[in-house]
């Protein structure tokens, strides 16, 4: 049968229920979220004299944890207006109306006696086919299905997102025995494609995959800890993005998650799995159960391995000393091998630095990799099949940007055996009969595709829907051009990805010189071009440290240059004979923004935080940007709006550096076009979504745009109607008076310069004034002063 999920009732709305309705709600389905009425007035009610038949309070337990969800930071929602999609109601009313739905997924408390109390009322209303499912995140799937009808089993299986859903991208899958296999495909393919998951199918097993794998090595860290004598600082420091992992790292990440949850799954794994070989990493340590004990569960209950306080200085984290169970101030964590291994970018070049290393973090990474590898080997056949879905699982649940099997292969499958056997440890016999048939990796790339290891046939098979994706790290080999910082790649069907890889991918003169090469390319040989990474970020912008040296330097015809070459290039994108669609993900900042925004079409990541930021450093957007925004405002004014408004509005936009805070955001804010652009859900499906836009337009008869000479300026008119404006956010303190300068040459250039009279102008000309503006800046000591902050802390300095 075909099945569409317009509607989706969530049952129970605490911190998971809530933020999976918010998920649903932004990806435009309609969410029904119930939870219980409350057995008690509050005061405020009492006041109101209310009683606890009045709607407002059988709603208040429902309510208030929705608008909790949407007040979080980071935010549940890509923007707030989904929040119109989530109808809220109560058990006692409202469970009829769940014969509306078509999916409808239980987030009651971890208690099964409770689940089953809720699937039973549930039966009562759910209409015949409608998929059931539970986000339990350790109760066996199949004990909840038990005692209910034939077709509410056929329907039923673990659908397990981890918080927070809208970020982080696993959704476990956990069928039973009596779970229709139809409903499972229908739940992988849904999650990914609309959702934005890695979907991965799990058994059902204590823990499922992620969090089986994920607890254990942060019980695993913990004894490594104690037996090398380390603190908690140090072992944040070895465990975050130094090795592809997030920046909360283990200590950190137990308190977001909650102690007292990490205690409950470690022990669930210690009652449960009596066979598993290293059952006794996952006995909890004296210093955990104190913690515990304390109630010093992390964020929930305001401290945990560290503890927020402000003191004279401000506000500051305290780590907790777990020898005298004490806070005290962060210590900083000194390894020689981390400070040598920092600079280098490539994280797989990192990672062998790190693990070859001789000093004590060397001696914890290898300690730590033998018991992960030992462990994730002696996991599968029984958490799972497939050695990649392991990997999946924790690079979508955990953060982890290389995967348990990814960082063996990396280091060397043969090699590794040999020191998890000299630590006293074991792998699994499957991995030794690998070795013995002289397979010695667990993946293999083939013309951009990836193959797995398949244990049963002892040989490599394609990873499953590995069409849907292009990863182009898979796509070395097809490397036509390069320079030190970007290259051009063939991704097939006669379309090319050029791809740039520098520190937080900044763009410079390389980077640039790449981008003209890949046009020339794609015009002479191919079909379209894509404008894509595999990087953390899109791009964080253009170099500030070259702008900054040749500023400071007073070097401007070199800085003239510069920003006519990045001008020429956008405009090259815009101007060229073959389609261009450019694919930003995450940070998308300043010249990364002016790249996306001279594309034929954005398809861009649902995750995008895209904006042009430059007016923060002091400095307007110079290579294209200002011109661009122009250019909108004028195409609105053929729209029908009053003239002055989409200028105040894009000019605010840019004024204020305002980032949207996801792809959705980007719409509003006039970055990306309504009915013209598209967003994709899952990352990584994003690159093989533009190469199909970019085949799209070629097949549509693509022809080569003409320049705009016919942009509409407001001169004089508008001029003095933002500077008024600038004078009171001025006047009011709100902005300094160096924020005032620039905000004025940003109101000049998008008015069109001093002109009397409303006028129509080129692109050449804006871009002339913008360059200009963007070059006088260059010389105020004040924009300096900023763009040396940013290159030292990251930040520019208030001024």
């Amino acid at each position: 049968m075909q099945r569409h999920i317009n509607k989706v009732a969530v049952l129970g709305s605490g911190v998971m229920g809530s933020r999976i309705a918010c998920h649903f709600a932004g990806i435009g389905v309609q969410v029904l979220l119930l939870d219980i009425a409350p057995k008690e007035l509050n005061d405020a009610e009492k006041k109101k004299n209310l009683t606890l038949d009045s709607p407002a309070v059988k709603n208040r337990i429902v309510n208030d944890a929705l608008q909790a969800a949407v007040k979080s930071n980071p935010s549940p929602v890509f923007t707030k207006d989904v929040i119109k999609n989530i109808k809220t109601g109560n058990f006692t009313d409202d469970m009829k109306r769940i014969a509306e739905c078509d999916w409808i997924i239980e987030v009651v408390v971890e208690n099964l006696a409770v689940k089953k109390i809720v699937f039973e009322q549930v039966e009562q209303f759910r209409k015949p086919g409608t998929l059931i499912t539970s986000n339990t995140s350790g109760i066996p799937i199949h004990l909840m299905a038990e005692g209910r009808s034939e077709d509410f089993q056929k329907h039923f299986c673990g659908t397990h997102f981890f918080n927070p859903p809208r970020y982080l991208r696993l959704l476990e899958i956990i069928p039973t025995p009596h779970t229709d296999p139809a409903v499972i495909d229908f739940l992988m393919e849904y999650g990914d494609l609309y959702l934005g998951k890695t979907t991965v199918l799990c058994k059902d097993t204590p823990a499922f995959i992620a969090n089986r794998v994920g607890v254990y090595s942060i019980m695993a860290i913990f004894h490594i800890m104690q037996e090398m004598g380390l603190g908690i600082d140090e072992i944040d420091a070895l465990t975050g993005p130094v090795i592809g992992r997030p920046k909360s790292a283990t200590f950190r990440t137990a308190d977001v998650v909650g102690i007292d949850t990490l205690v409950k799954v470690a022990k669930g794994v210690l009652e449960n799995c009596p066979d598993d070989e290293a059952i006794a990493i996952f006995k909890i340590p004296d210093f955990l159960q104190k913690v515990v004990d304390n109630n010093w569960l992390g964020d929930k209950t305001g401290q945990g391995f560290y503890k927020k306080t402000t003191g004279p200085g401000g506000k500051e984290i305290l780590t907790l000393n777990l020898q005298t169970m004490e806070y005290g101030p962060k210590q900083k964590a000194r390894f020689g091998s981390i400070d040598a291994a920092k600079p280098i970018e490539d994280l797989k070049q990192r990672l062998k630095a790190l693990a070859g290393a001789t000093d004590k973090a060397g001696q914890f990474y290898q300690q730590f990799h033998a018991h992960l590898f030992s462990y994730v080997s002696h996991r599968i056949p029984e958490i799972a099949d497939d050695l990649y879905k392991v990997d999946d699982a924790m690079k979508a649940g955990f953060g982890w940007e290389i995967g348990p099997f990814e960082s063996w292969d990396l280091f060397g499958v043969e090699a590794c055996v040999k020191q998890i056997e000299e630590k006293g440890l074991t792998v699994a016999s499957w991995v030794k009969d690998m070795l013995a048939k002289g397979i010695t990796s667990f993946y293999k790339v083939d013309n951009g595709k990836k193959f797995y290891y398949d244990i049963p046939s002892q040989s490599y098979k394609a990873l499953p829907g590995e069409g849907a994706f292009i990863i182009l790290e898979n796509y070395s080999s097809n490397v036509i051009w390069k320079n030190s910082a970007s290259r051009l790649i063939d991704i097939g069907d006669g379309v090319v990805c050029f791809d740039w890889q520098t520190k937080m991918n900044t763009i410079g003169g390389e980077v640039l010189e790449g981008l003209n090469k890949a046009v020339d390319r794609a015009e002479k040989d191919f079909r379209g071009l894509v404008v894509a990474n595999d990087g953390t970020n899109f791009s964080a912008g253009a170099n500030v440290g070259m702008i900054f040296m040749m500023a400071a330097e007073q070097e401007y015809d070199e800085l003239d240059m510069a920003v006519r070459l990045f001008q020429r290039s956008t405009m090259r994108l815009r101007y060229s004979s073959i389609p261009v669609v450019v694919a930003p993900h995450a940070l998308t900042l300043g010249g990364g923004c002016e790249m996306a925004l001279h594309a034929d079409k954005i398809q861009a990541a649902a995750e995008t935080y895209i904006g042009l930021v430059e007016l923060g450093v002091g400095l307007i957007p110079g290579g294209g940007g200002t011109k661009e925004m122009t250019l909108r405002a004028s195409l609105e004014f053929k729209e029908g709006r009053i003239e002055e408004e989409p200028l105040k509005d894009y000019f605010m936009t840019v004024a204020t550096a305002k980032v949207a805070t996801s792809g959705f955001e980007g719409f509003d804010m006039g970055v990306l076009r309504k009915g013209h652009d598209e967003i994709t859900m899952n990352p990584g499906r994003l690159i093989a979504d533009a190469k199909r836009s970019v085949i799209a337009l070629a097949d549509e008869g693509y022809t080569k745009p003409v320049e705009r000479t016919d942009i509409k300026v407001m001169g004089r008119s508008a001029l003095g109607a933002l500077l008024a404006g600038i004078y009171a956010m001025k006047f009011g303190n709100y902005i300094s008076e160096h924020d005032e300068k620039v905000a004025q040459k940003l109101a000049y250039v998008m008015c069109g310069g001093d002109l009397t009279e409303p006028s129509f102008v080129s692109e050449q000309y804006l871009l002339d004034l913008e360059r200009e503006a963007f070059l006088s800046l260059c010389g105020e000591r004040k924009t300096l002063e900023r763009l040396q902050s940013v290159i030292k802390t990251g930040k520019p300095v208030r001024n």
